[in-house]
């Protein structure tokens, strides 16, 4: 039943010794333990995790089985005609797209032929707490030379993803698309086409980046700045903006009918770089966020936080056009081609006139009644103060660098508010696991969402209701910000 272990992936202390003092380590035994209110905290093995799997299994009676492997193993990527190192999910980048229906059980077998150990999370997805793939905080991370069967029930449809969680791996290329369908939704759209936007080293890994972050040898550029963002875009520049593992120079070309109507699944699956997306000679009509539903809004383009997705649906046109995926304040982009009839490709480097106005941002949107959650009083107000030293490089929640942290504690069927205050110079696209949050509005109508770009002064407020009982993490999706300790753990005590 999907509440049981697989019997070849249990846990142990040997998996966990194993992971090394690099990590971000939390532990399980320190994450079951008594707090200092002597309420025990709800760890992955818990009977409440097992609870919630047994209810899932009841909410969808009918879910199929649907089964993927992915092995995560060193192998080369062509970029263009180069070679470049990378870690990649069955030797592909972007990895395999794992698709399913709402109230399937999903198992998926990962194996680890990296040289380190490793996870998957299920970005985006409220699964249960044991299957949410953060290294000892949910499960021991896999060690080189063996594998772990995830095993979940998908309970919402929308634009997921998938990526590793281990300490600085994602941006090797351990990261692909998840798409969660919905087979009652009406098919409203003729054409699917599913954009995965990454930023890219090819010289370097981003361990090395981070080295040099920390080592005071690569401080931002004061020409990597952006209004959008609020002042500094980033930390890195990179060598170059991948659309599906395609550089400008080789771009994935998607192809349709003209005067089909077009679904861009858009997913920022970077480390540093928020993009900012637009189809040339199209509006976009954007649909979605973070896999729910949004009152459609009409727009030249949207701006992308990394872990951040947006669904638009578009009536294309005839001929052949440019998606361009600028990488907000950094000089570059990723380009794509969108082709409906005939004729010469735009150029790579081409700026569309719908980049000029300014993006569509999350305090454009606003949830459709059905997605919405009731406007309630929250019983608990919980505070994480977004700080840090650039000139250290050190990020922190509430004053301290992970894997030091208070816990944000909870009890199962609250209504919460998690207030992200930025106090930082810099933006932060904050993601909290296991749960969709309402971005906190008087009338209710906050988009839900799992990531949410926080500017620099800005407080953004998170709603939530407690119907996942685990250890969660919370953290800014820029993978150097998160190495260098900006989280802390949404914790549930009983």
């Amino acid at each position: 039943m999907p509440g049981d272990r697989p019997l070849d992936v249990q846990l142990s202390r040997r998996h966990v010794l194993q992971w090394g003092a690099g990590a971000a380590l939390l532990g399980l035994t320190a994450a079951c333990a008594r707090n200092e209110n002597t309420e025990a905290a709800i760890g992955p093995d818990s009977p409440q995790v097992r609870t919630f799997a047994e209810a899932e299994s009841r909410r969808f009676p009918g879910g199929r089985p649907v089964a993927y492997e992915l092995t995560a193993a060193q192998s080369d990527v062509d970029l263009a005609g180069t070679r470049t190192a990378a870690w990649l999910y069955n030797t592909q980048l972007p990895g395999p797209v794992v698709r399913a229906n709402v109230g399937d059980r999903v198992q998926v077998r990962c194996r680890n032929q990296l040289p380190d150990p490793t996870t998957v999370h299920w970005h985006g997805l409220a699964i249960r707490n044991d299957m949410d793939g953060v290294p000892d905080v949910t499960q021991a991370p896999i060690p080189a030379g063996d594998e772990f069967v995830y095993d979940f029930i998908p309970p919402d449809p929308g634009t997921y993803w998938y990526h590793t969680h281990g300490d600085l791996q994602r941006g090797r290329g351990l990261y692909g698309a998840l798409i969660v369908d919905d087979p009652a939704a009406p098919a409203n759209y003729d054409a699917e086409f599913v954009v995965v936007l990454s930023d890219w080293l090819t010289d370097r890994t981003p361990t090395q980046v981070f080295d040099e972050l920390r080592g005071g040898r690569m401080a931002s550029m004061p020409d990597m700045t952006s209004a959008a963002l609020g002042g500094d875009a980033g930390d890195v520049r990179y060598p170059v903006y991948l659309v599906n593992g395609r550089t400008p120079a080789d771009p994935v070309v998607f192809t349709a009918r003209a005067g089909q109507r077009a679904r861009i699944r858009l997913i920022n699956a970077g480390d540093d770089t928020a993009f900012r997306v637009a189809l040339g000679g199209h509006r976009l009509t954007v649909t979605d966020t973070d896999g729910f539903p949004v009152d459609p809004v009409d727009t030249d383009s949207v701006l992308i936080g990394m872990g951040e997705r947006y669904d638009a649906v578009v009536t294309l046109q005839d001929g052949v056009f440019p998606l361009v995926a600028v990488a907000e304040g950094k000089g570059a982009q990723g380009f794509a081609v969108i082709r409906t009839g005939g004729g010469a490709a735009p150029a790579p480097s081409v700026m569309p006139a719908e980049l000029a106005a300014p993006p569509l941002t999350v305090a454009d949107l606003q949830a459709t009644e059905a997605a919405r959650l009731p406007v309630l009083d929250p019983a608990v107000t919980l505070e994480a103060s977004l700080g840090g030293d650039m000139k250290a490089y050190s990020w922190t929640v509430n004053g301290q660098a992970y894997p030091d942290h208070t816990p944000l504690t909870v009890h199962s069927d609250q209504r919460v508010r998690l207030v992200y205050t930025n106090k930082t110079m810099m933006w932060h696209p904050m993601h909290l696991h296991g749960h969709t949050f309402a971005v906190a509005r008087m009338d209710g109508s906050g988009p839900r969402k799992d990531t949410v770009i926080v500017l620099p002064g800005q407080t953004v407020a998170a709603d939530i209701d407690t119907t996942n009982p685990g250890q969660w993490i919370t953290h800014c999706h820029n993978d150097y910000h998160l190495a260098a300790g900006m989280a802390t753990i949404f914790s549930y005590v009983d």
